[in-house]
C-alpha cells in the first residue's frame, strides 16, 4: 500500500501575542515606564521653548516703547533747498506719507513683523514753537511752547471727551491761515486749554498760524506704542530753558494734534516739519528660534539693504533709529547665562532615564534567561531571537511612546513639534533596543546555564578594562578642559552640561572596581562573630551580581544632578537674598529723604507684629570732609544697636566699642571715631579731619576702622560715627532699619504714613525675578532634578527587584533552619546597606567634586538677578550641605525601607510555597 506524500504546512507561532499574554504585568509596567519617560522627554523642549518665547516677548514689552520701536524719519528741508513749495507740500501730503508707509512695510524682512495696530506715521515739527497766549501757564515767566503733530489714525486710537475731532477744510497749503487741532485731556488740564481756544504759532514773513482747538481726546490705549512712543502726544512736559543748569527757568511744552490733511500748513511756521514712520514689533510674532534672523532683519533695516530700499521709497536722507538691538542683546546675554544651567539638568536627568530604560530591559532579560538559553540550545539564531524580542518590545513601547508624546503636545501647546517628536522617538528606540541588545550580549554563545557572577570573585576582562580606561580618559580630559577654559569659549557650554554626568561615570566605574575590597576585608572578622546574620549578610553582599554598573551609574548620576541642582537653586536664592539685603540694609527700611522722621515713629514700628529690633540712623548725604567739593554720606548711629545690626546682616560687621574707642568728652573739640569705606580712608588717612554737615555744623572725625559696605547706605563712600557726637539737628533720625523677616508690611506702611517711604527686603527680592525666562529655568531645573530623583528611586527598585526571588527563597530556606522573622529582616537590610552606603557616599563625593570642578566656570548672576541690578561680584556656584546630604540619606532610607518590605512580604507568603521539589534557585 502506497501512502501518498502530503506536504506539511509550517505552523505559525504567534510569538509576540503569546509572550505578551504570558506576562501582562511586565508589559504594562514597560508601557507605563515608556509613556511617562516619553512624555517628560517631549515636554522638556516644549516647555523650554515656551519660556524662551515668553522671555523674549517680555524683554521687548517691558522696555519703554521709544526703545523698542524702529523710527524712520526723513529730514526737514534745509533753508535754501531747491525744492519748490509744491514739492514740499506734496511730500507732507497724507497720501504721500501713507504710500511711503506701505512701501516700508513691504520692505521689512521677516521675521520682523510690525504691529499695524500700534505702528504709526505722520508729520511733526522738529523745533518747538513759542505761543504768546497770555492765558497759558508760565511757571517762571516763560511762554509755553507747542509741537505740531499730524499723526494718522487719531480717530481709531482716541476717545473723544469734549467737542469734535479736527477737520481740514479744502486744500491745505503753507499759506493756510488757520487749522483745527485736538489736544489730549492731560494737555488740556495742564495748559488750561478748552474747546474753542485759539493758539497762534508764529512764522517769519507772514501772519501767525492760528490753531483752533475743536476737541479734547483721551487715548484708548494710553500705554500703547501709538501714544507712548512719543509721550508728548498725551502728556505735557515741564522743560528747562538750559537743561544743563538745575536753576534754569522752566516752561511748559505740549502737543497740538492736527488732522493728517493739515500737515502742509506746518510749512508756514518755523517748526521745520518732517515725515516719520514708527514700526512697533508685533510681540505675538517674536520667537526665540527666530532670534538670529530677527537680528539680521533689524540690522538690514537700520543700516543695510532694507534701509536703502526705504530711502528709495521715501527720501535719500531717511534715517533709522532704535534701541531694539540693545534690548535683544540684553536678552541674548540672559539666555546664554541660563542655557548652560538648564543643559546640566537635561543631561543628568536624561542619562538617568536612559540607564533606567536599559535596566528595565536587563531585568526582563535576566527574568527570561532560562527561556532564551533553551531557545539558543534548540537552534534559534541570534539575529532571529533579537528580532523576535525587538518586535515583542516594540508592540508595547511604540504605542506607549506615541501616547506620551500626545500628552506632552496636548499639555504644552504653542511650541514646535519636531524637538518633542525626536525626544519621544529617542526614548522609544532605547526602550525597544534595550532587551534585544542585552539578550544578544548574554546569549551570544550557546552554553550551559551561567554560573553565579559574584562581585568578589569575577575578574573583569581585558576588553572591559580597556573600555573603562578609555572612557575615564575621555571624561577626565573633558573635565580638565572645562576646568582650564571655563565657559568663555564655544565648547564650554557643552562641556559644562555633560561634566556632572562624566564625573558620575568616572565615579561609578571606580566604585565598582573598589567595591569588592572592603567586602573581602570585612568578611574575615565577621566570620568570627557569634551571630550568623552579620557574616551571612556580608557574604550575600559579596555574592551580588557583578553587573552593578548600571544601577550604580543611575544612582550616582541622579545624586550628582540632585546635589548640583540643589546647589544651583540654593546659590540663586542666596544671591537674591544678599542683593536684596544690600539694597535695603535690613529686613525693612523706613526712610525720609526730605526731612527727619516723625516723632514717635520708632516706637510705633517696634510695636508692629514680627519686628524684632529697630536701629535708628541719621544719614547726611551732602556732608563734605575738609570743606571740599566732594560729598560723603555721614551716618550717625547708636553704636550698640547698629553694631548688632552689622553683625546680624554680615554687612561690614564691627563691635560696639569701635565708635567709642578714644572718643573722650563730647564737647566742641571732641574727635569722633569713624568707620569709613576704603576710598574715604585712602583719601583722608588716620589723622583727624573736619566734616561740614548739612545743617551748617561741623564735627571732627578720625577713621579707626575700614569696611567695604555698611547697612545704612548703598554708596561706595561713607562715614559711620556715633550719633551722640552730632548736633541736635544732624542727629535726628532719617531712617529706621528694621530687623524681622516676618514683619507685617501693611502695618509698617500704616505706621509710616504717606511722608515716609517703606521698602521691604521680601518685595525687593521678588523684584529680582525680572524675566519669565529666569523663573522658567528655575521651574525646569526643579522639575528635572525631581525627575532624576524619581528615576534614581526607580533604578534602586529595579536593582532590588532583580534579586527579590532569590532573597525570598533564601529566607524560606533559612526559616526552616530556625531563622526568625526579625533576623530575616536584619539580614536583608544588612545585605542591602553596603551598596546603598556606597551609592550614598559616592554620590555625595561626586556631587562635591562636580561642584568644585565647575564653580570657576559658572556664573549664576544671569539667572539670579535682572540686568538692571549690578552685583558687587559674580554669583558663583558653591556647595550646599543640604543638597549633598539629603539625597544621599534618602537613598539609604529607601533601600532600608524596600528591604524591610521584602522581608515582611516573604514572611506573609510562607515557606511551603517557596520550597518546591526540584527548586534549583
Amino acid at each position: 500500500m502506497v501512502i501518498p506524500f502530503r506536504r506539511v504546512e509550517r505552523a505559525a507561532v504567534p510569538w509576540v501575542r503569546t509572550r505578551l499574554r504570558s506576562a501582562p504585568g511586565a508589559a504594562l509596567a514597560l508601557a507605563l515606564l515608556v509613556a511617562v519617560t516619553a512624555c517628560l522627554s517631549a515636554a522638556f523642549p516644549r516647555a523650554l521653548e515656551r519660556y524662551e518665547d515668553t522671555g523674549l516677548r517680555h524683554s521687548v514689552e517691558q522696555v519703554p516703547h521709544f526703545r523698542s520701536v524702529v523710527s524712520l524719519s526723513a529730514p526737514p528741508p534745509e533753508p535754501g533747498s531747491p525744492s519748490t513749495q509744491d514739492q514740499l507740500e506734496y511730500a507732507l501730503h497724507p497720501a504721500t506719507v501713507e504710500r511711503q508707509y506701505d512701501s516700508i512695510l513691504r520692505t521689512v524682512r521677516r521675521p520682523f513683523v510690525p504691529d499695524p495696530s500700534q505702528s504709526s506715521y505722520g508729520v511733526t515739527t522738529s523745533e518747538n514753537q513759542v505761543v504768546p497766549e497770555p492765558w497759558l501757564p508760565r511757571p517762571d515767566g516763560l511762554p509755553a511752547r507747542v509741537a505740531l503733530v499730524a499723526q494718522a489714525g487719531l480717530a481709531d486710537h482716541a476717545r473723544l471727551s469734549e467737542g469734535r475731532l479736527p477737520r481740514a477744510s479744502g486744500t491745505v497749503t503753507a499759506t493756510t491761515p488757520e487749522v483745527e487741532a485736538a489736544v489730549s485731556a492731560e494737555t488740556a488740564k495742564t495748559l488750561r486749554i478748552k474747546v474753542g481756544s485759539v493758539l497762534h504759532v508764529p512764522s517769519a514773513g507772514r501772519d501767525a498760524l492760528a490753531v483752533r482747538v475743536t476737541g479734547i481726546v483721551a487715548p484708548r490705549d494710553r500705554d500703547g506704542a501709538y501714544w507712548a512712543t512719543d509721550t508728548l502726544l498725551r502728556t505735557p512736559v515741564l522743560m528747562r530753558e538750559s537743561p544743563a543748569e538745575q536753576d534754569s527757568p522752566q516752561y511748559w511744552l505740549g502737543a497740538l494734534l492736527l488732522p493728517s490733511e493739515a500737515a502742509p500748513a506746518m510749512l508756514g511756521t518755523d517748526g521745520k516739519p518732517y515725515s516719520y514712520w514708527r514700526l512697533a514689533p508685533d510681540p505675538n510674532t517674536l520667537h526665540h528660534r527666530d532670534l538670529g534672523a530677527f537680528k539680521s532683519a533689524l540690522a538690514a533695516l537700520m543700516s543695510g539693504p532694507s534701509l536703502q530700499q526705504v530711502r528709495k521709497a521715501t527720501d535719500p536722507l531717511t534715517d533709522a533709529d532704535t534701541d531694539l538691538d540693545d534690548v535683544l542683546a540684553s536678552y541674548s546675554a540672559l539666555h546664554s547665562g541660563v542655557s548652560a544651567l538648564i543643559s546640566v539638568a537635561a543631561f543628568g536627568s536624561g542619562t538617568v532615564a536612559v540607564v533606567v530604560l536599559a535596566m528595565a530591559g536587563g531585568l526582563t532579560a535576566d527574568r527570561r534567561r532560562t527561556e532564551l538559553a533553551l531557545l539558543r540550545a534548540r537552534g534559534a539564531s541570534l539575529p532571529g531571537l533579537a528580532a523576535r524580542l525587538l518586535a515583542e518590545t516594540a508592540m508595547v513601547a511604540v504605542p506607549a511612546g506615541a501616547l506620551g508624546l500626545t500628552v506632552a503636545v496636548w499639555a504644552l501647546p504653542g511650541a514646535r513639534a519636531l524637538p518633542a517628536v525626536l525626544a519621544a522617538l529617542a526614548v522609544t528606540v532605547v526602550a525597544c533596543a534595550a532587551l534585544p541588545l542585552r539578550a544578544a550580549a548574554a546569549h551570544r554563545l550557546v552554553r550551559i546555564p551561567a554560573l553565579r557572577q559574584d562581585v568578589t570573585s569575577v575578574r573583569p576582562s581585558r576588553r572591559r578594562t580597556v573600555a573603562e580606561l578609555t572612557l575615564v580618559a575621555l571624561a577626565a580630559g573633558a573635565v580638565v578642559t572645562l576646568r582650564r577654559q571655563g565657559t568663555s569659549e564655544g565648547s564650554g557650554d557643552q562641556l559644562i552640561s555633560a561634566a556632572p554626568v562624566l564625573v558620575g561615570v568616572i565615579a561609578a566605574l571606580l566604585l565598582v572596581r573598589l567595591y569588592p575590597l572592603p567586602l573581602r576585608g570585612m568578611a574575615g572578622p565577621a566570620a568570627r562573630l557569634r551571630g550568623v546574620v552579620s557574616h551571612l549578610s556580608l557574604a550575600r553582599a559579596g555574592r551580588s551580581s557583578a553587573s552593578a554598573v548600571l544601577p550604580l551609574l543611575a544612582l550616582l548620576t541622579a545624586l550628582t544632578t540632585a546635589s548640583f541642582g540643589g546647589s544651583v537653586l540654593a546659590g540663586i536664592a542666596e544671591a537674591r537674598d544678599h542683593s536684596a539685603l544690600l539694597a535695603v540694609g535690613a529686613d525693612a527700611r523706613l526712610e525720609s529723604t526730605v526731612d527727619a522722621l516723625p516723632a514717635g515713629l520708632t516706637d510705633r514700628v517696634r510695636r508692629v507684629s514680627g519686628v524684632r529690633d529697630v536701629a535708628a540712623v541719621s544719614v547726611a548725604y551732602r556732608a563734605k570732609p575738609n570743606n571740599g567739593p566732594r560729598a560723603v554720606p555721614v551716618v550717625g548711629v547708636d553704636p550698640g544697636g547698629y553694631a548688632e545690626l552689622t553683625r546680624r546682616t554680615g554687612l561690614g560687621a564691627f563691635s560696639e566699642g569701635v565708635l567709642k574707642k578714644g572718643r573722650g568728652d563730647l564737647g566742641a573739640d571732641a574727635v569722633l571715631p569713624a568707620v569709613a569705606s576704603p576710598s574715604v580712608a585712602d583719601a583722608h588717612g588716620s589723622a583727624p579731619f573736619p566734616v561740614s554737615m548739612e545743617d551748617g555744623s561741623s564735627v571732627t572725625v578720625r577713621i579707626v576702622l575700614v569696611r567695604d559696605i555698611t547697612p545704612a547706605v548703598t554708596a561706595d563712600d561713607f562715614l559711620v560715627v556715633d550719633r551722640a557726637g552730632l548736633s541736635a539737628t544732624a542727629a535726628r533720625p532719617t531712617a529706621l532699619l528694621v530687623t524681622g523677616p516676618e514683619a507685617d508690611g501693611r502695618s509698617l506702611h500704616e505706621a509710616a504714613g504717606h511722608a515716609v517711604s517703606v521698602r521691604l527686603r521680601a518685595d525687593e527680592r521678588a523684584r529680582y525675578v525680572d524675566s519669565p525666562l529666569q523663573s522658567g529655568v528655575e521651574h525646569l531645573y526643579t522639575a528635572a532634578v525631581a525627575a532624576g530623583a524619581g528615576y534614581a528611586v526607580l533604578a534602586l527598585l529595579l536593582s532590588l527587584l532583580r534579586a527579590a526571588p532569590e532573597r525570598i527563597a533564601l529566607l524560606a530556606r533559612l526559616r526552616t533552619m530556625g531563622l526568625t522573622r526579625r533576623q530575616g529582616r536584619r539580614l536583608l537590610i544588612l545585605e542591602s546597606l553596603p551598596q546603598a552606603m556606597l551609592a550614598a557616599a559616592g554620590g555625595s563625593l561626586t556631587g562635591w567634586v562636580a561642584i568644585r570642578l565647575l564653580s570657576p566656570g559658572m556664573d549664576l548672576t544671569a539667572v539670579a538677578l535682572p540686568p538692571s541690578v549690578i552685583p558687587l561680584k559674580q554669583t558663583q556656584l558653591h556647595t550646599d550641605a543640604w543638597s549633598l546630604t539629603v539625597p544621599a540619606l534618602a537613598v539609604v532610607a529607601v533601600t532600608v525601607g524596600i528591604a524591610g518590605i521584602q522581608a515582611w512580604w516573604a514572611g506573609r507568603r510562607g515557606a511551603v510555597r517557596e520550597l518546591r521539589a526540584g527548586d534549583t534557585r
